[in-house]
């Protein structure tokens, strides 16, 4: 019995040694401090020392213009001028539609203006023609009253010849809500574009020859 009691703190003595080196290793790491600021400051200096992102573009070369893209060409102006009542005698509705036509972007390109006049079918070919072209000349005296030059207006009659409604109903009595449709006079605006001129005349001149 005496033999065993002696063993046992012999037995623990190798336990008690790990375990108070473990003890020692976990305060040797807490009083450290150095170490751990240290391994940061590494880090830290790896992050600095990588080189910054260069451009591939260089400062000296500009980048290249891009092409003036072409114009738009205006589309033509076609708009109406009414006489539903007959008669010689623009009404407010005849005199906003001129307005709409000298505001036209197509009006202040320079843009020859055509004044295509029309009747109904009362009355004989030589009087509607007469008549048609009587609102023709009306409307263009309006727009050079009002700037147009008169060079740049050119009137076209055609009598009865183009209705846009019927004349007569199936019946044969007059159809008045169509022969007022028919008394207009059409305005047709149409843009020009503009020709390419040479730089120097001489070398077109020179083409011209060749």
């Amino acid at each position: 019995m005496r033999t065993t009691k002696t063993l046992a703190p012999l037995a623990l003595a190798p336990i008690l040694a790990l375990a108070l080196a473990a003890c020692q290793d976990r305060t040797d790491d807490a009083e450290d401090p150095q170490s751990a600021s240290t391994s940061e400051a590494d880090a830290a200096e790896e992050d600095e020392e990588e080189p910054a992102p260069v451009s591939i573009l260089r400062p000296d070369i500009e980048p290249p213009e891009l092409p003036d893209l072409p114009e738009v060409p205006l589309e033509p102006l076609d708009l109406t001028i009414g006489f539903p009542e007959g008669g010689m005698e623009l009404d407010e509705e005849a005199k906003a539609t001129l307005e709409q036509v000298l505001e036209s972007e197509q009006v202040a390109t320079g843009a020859p203006i055509v004044l295509r006049s029309h009747t109904d079918s009362e009355g004989s070919d030589t009087g509607n023609m007469r008549a048609s072209e009587k609102r023709g000349e009306l409307v263009k005296a309006w727009l050079v009253e009002n700037g147009i030059a008169a060079d740049r207006i050119r009137v076209i009659p055609f009598g009865e010849q183009n209705p846009v409604a019927p004349n007569a109903l199936p019946d044969g009595s007059p159809n008045e809500a169509g022969r007022a449709r028919n008394r207009r006079v059409e305005v047709a605006v149409v843009p020009v574009p503009e020709e390419t001129v040479p730089d120097d005349p001489a070398d077109a001149s020179a083409e011209d020859a060749d």
